[in-house]
C-alpha cells in the first residue's frame, strides 16, 4: 500500500500530461470525420474531408511526396555529417577541438528565423532557391548543433578499448567506425534521425520563406494555405484532416523507434 501511495502522484501526473498532449490530436481526428456545416462532410460520419484534402490543388499525394523527400534528405544529410563530426570530436585530439565544438553549439543561441533571409540570398546565388534540395540543406544546418552534440556523447559512452582493439587488429579509422563503433552508437543515430525527421516534417517557416512554387510545397505549408479560402470561409474539416495526415507518420515512427530513442538519450545521460 505504501508503494502504491508513493506511485499514485506519479501516475496522476503522467496521466494528466498524456491527456493534455493527446486531447488535441484526438479532437482533430474526430473533427476530421464528423459532420460540420460548410465542409464536405455535412451529414453523417465519413471521409468527405479527406477527399477534399486529396483534391486540393496539386493533390495531397504531391505534397506528401514533397514532405517525404525533404524529410528523407534532411535525415540522410544530418546523420552523415553528425556521425563523422561526433566521431571526430569524441575520438580524436586536435588543437582547438573544444573551442570548435563550443562554436558549433553556439549556433543554437541564434534564432533560426534571423538566418532565413541571408540563406535565401545564398541559395539564390547557388541556384538552389525554390528547390527541395536547398530546403533540406537549410533544415540540416539547423539540426547539426544538437545532432553533433548527441553523436559526440554517444561515441564517448562507448569504451575506448573497442576502437583501440580494432586499430590493433589492423582496422583503419573508417573501418573501425563502420564495423565496430557504428553498431554501438545505433541508439544515438536513431535519436538524431528521429529528431531531424520530425523537425523537417513539421517545419513551416523555412519552406514559407524558401519555397515559392506551390507544386513544391511540403504538406504543412499546403495545409496552412487551405485556411485561406474565398470570402474568409475556412474549411475546418479539411484542415483537421490535414492535421491528422501530418501527425500519423510522426506517431508511427515514434512508437516503432521509442526503445532506441530512449536508449539514445540514456547513453548520454549515463555518460554525463
Amino acid at each position: 500500500m505504501s508503494r502504491l501511495a508513493l506511485r499514485t502522484p506519479q501516475h496522476v501526473l503522467a496521466g494528466g500530461l498524456a491527456v493534455i498532449f493527446l486531447l488535441p490530436l484526438v479532437w482533430a481526428a474526430f473533427a476530421s470525420v464528423s459532420p460540420q456545416a460548410g465542409t464536405a462532410q455535412t451529414s453523417g460520419w465519413g471521409l468527405g474531408n479527406y477527399e477534399t484534402l486529396a483534391r486540393y490543388q496539386a493533390g495531397v499525394g504531391r505534397y506528401l511526396l514533397n514532405s517525404v523527400a525533404v524529410s528523407g534528405m534532411t535525415v540522410v544529410f544530418t546523420l552523415t555529417v553528425a556521425l563523422l563530426g561526433g566521431y571526430a570530436f569524441a575520438m580524436f585530439a586536435f588543437p582547438g577541438r573544444n573551442a570548435l565544438f563550443l562554436l558549433t553549439l553556439a549556433i543554437l543561441m541564434v534564432p533560426y528565423a534571423t538566418l532565413l533571409i541571408p540563406l535565401y540570398v545564398l541559395l539564390n546565388d547557388l541556384g538552389l532557391q525554390n528547390s527541395l534540395v536547398g530546403l533540406a540543406l537549410v533544415l540540416t544546418m539547423f539540426q547539426l548543433p544538437f545532432a553533433v552534440f548527441m553523436m559526440r556523447i554517444s561515441f564517448e559512452a562507448v569504451p575506448r578499448e573497442l576502437r583501440e582493439s580494432a586499430l590493433v587488429d589492423g582496422c583503419g579509422n573508417f573501418r573501425a567506425l563502420r564495423h565496430v563503433l557504428l553498431p554501438a552508437v545505433r541508439p544515438g543515430l536513431v535519436t538524431v534521425g528521429l529528431f531531424a525527421f520530425l523537425a523537417a516534417w513539421n517545419d513551416f517557416i523555412t519552406p514559407l520563406v524558401l519555397i515559392s512554387d506551390s507544386d513544391r510545397f511540403p504538406l504543412p505549408l499546403a495545409v496552412a494555405n487551405m485556411r485561406q479560402q474565398v470570402m474568409g470561409i475556412v474549411d475546418y474539416g479539411a484542415t483537421e484532416a490535414g492535421v491528422v495526415v501530418l501527425a500519423l507518420p510522426c506517431i508511427v515512427l515514434f512508437l516503432v523507434l521509442q526503445r532506441h530513442y530512449v536508449r539514445g538519450f540514456m547513453s548520454g545521460a549515463l555518460k554525463g
